[in-house]
């Protein structure tokens, strides 16, 4: 059987006003073989305490679509087979999935609100 490929682009989304904010995020184009883990980085700044997180993902032809969200740290959140665990003591919500299927390929957004 021939491997088949997913291709995931990542892009960097902050919806904060500016204040010193950032989000920093996996860049370019990530291709992977289908059944492979991935996992896309997210790192931030922020001058706040009560911010959220948020990975968005956007197929072709379509409009983003949240995928997660958490504000609560050390909390393990999940949807669709993808998981993400935000950590402020490292300023981190990392993307994860064990197993990239073809229908993974698409647009992902990390943000900060």
């Amino acid at each position: 059987m021939r491997p088949v490929t997913c291709s995931v682009l990542v892009l960097l989304l902050m919806l904060r006003r500016s204040n010193g904010d950032s989000v920093t995020q996996t860049e370019g184009l990530v291709t992977l073989t289908e059944g492979l883990p991935v996992k896309l980085n997210c790192t931030y700044q922020t001058a706040y305490s009560d911010v959220a997180f948020f990975w968005y993902v956007q197929h072709l032809n379509e409009a983003p679509k949240l995928l997660l969200r958490s504000s609560t740290d050390n909390k393990r959140t999940e949807h669709q087979g993808f998981h993400a665990t935000l950590h402020k003591s490292s300023s981190s919500f990392h993307l994860q999935k064990s197993s990239v299927q073809l229908s993974d390929s698409a647009l992902y957004f990390c943000a900060l609100s």
